[in-house]
């Protein structure tokens, strides 16, 4: 506890002549939430935590949360349920030491179907019906990637992974549906087939690709202008890869227009104490 106070002292110290990004790329998990709860760090979360899960985040009212978890449960892939907490109950204790209405980076907040406000803190929006929803994201394989060699423009150049909104249906569960959100990484031709086998391993973040190739054919007219995140350079000879995105919940809450609910700010993730590779129970 005291390496954790320490270390975490040195970076307030250092925060004004250091990038908090770099400063923060050794930090545990539990230094990270800490930065982002005390707002010393509020930018995107990939690259950081490495070997930690990352969870996408989706909170609404309890008379919708049954639905909510029932369009989670048919729609595995883009929304891989890896914790649920008690209603009213603002703490993940089943992901680590987690405070969701502060340990997030930023926070989107819709009503009625669109979006209202971002902000770094959702104390004062809290309510005693919300049930907050934990699924896997996919900045969690992206660390096994980057291990195995294969170069991601995101990580290299600290920007948000580039989301769309395809053609590819979800199953419906009461006022939730929609089109599947999903991410594109440009993988090296050769490197493809290895990238489809690492992320396989990481069914709570999504597990293998949707699709490999050609973008028009899941309804992407334009590759360099993402509905979400930053546009990627051009993919020059790499191939575009597809992966389901946490982001497809946050697609199907704007369909619902539900009266207030909350989401993880694309990528701003909630950074968790579970083991990437860990079974995550759903409690």
């Amino acid at each position: 506890m005291l390496s954790l106070i320490f270390r975490y002292k040195a970076f307030l110290v250092n925060r004004a002549e250091n990038n908090p990004y770099e400063q923060l790329q050794q930090a545990s998990s539990a230094e990270l939430r800490q930065a982002i709860r005390s707002g010393a760090y509020q930018g995107q979360t990939a690259g950081l935590a490495s070997g930690m899960l990352q969870a996408n985040l989706a909170i609404l009212p309890e008379a919708y949360a049954l639905d909510f978890m029932r369009f989670c449960q048919r729609n595995p892939k883009p929304c891989p349920l890896v914790g649920v907490s008690d209603t009213g109950v603002p703490l993940m204790s089943t992901l680590g030491e987690i405070d969701i209405r502060t340990d997030v980076p930023a926070y989107n907040v819709y009503r009625n179907g669109a979006l209202d406000a971002s902000v770094n803190d959702i104390s004062d929006l809290w309510q005693d019906d919300f049930v907050v929803f934990a699924l896997g994201c996919s900045f969690t394989f992206e660390h096994a990637l980057h291990r195995a060699g294969i170069p991601l423009w995101h990580f290299q150049e600290k920007k948000t992974v580039p989301m769309y909104r395809s053609n590819i249906a979800t199953r419906d569960s009461g006022v939730f549906g929609g089109e599947t959100v999903v991410t594109m990484r440009a993988v090296a031709a050769e490197k493809v087939d290895e990238a489809i086998r690492i992320s396989r391993q990481y069914p709570l973040a999504h597990g293998a690709p949707l699709h490999v190739g050609e973008p028009h054919s899941i309804g992407i007219s334009d590759l360099y202008a993402p509905e979400w995140g930053d546009a990627p350079p051009p993919v020059d000879d790499n191939i575009p890869v597809f992966w389901a995105c946490g982001v497809t919940p946050q697609n199907a809450i704007l369909r619902a227009k539900l009266p207030l609910s909350i989401t993880h700010k694309p990528g701003h993730m909630l950074v968790t104490d579970v083991d990437e590779q860990a079974e995550v129970p759903v409690v």
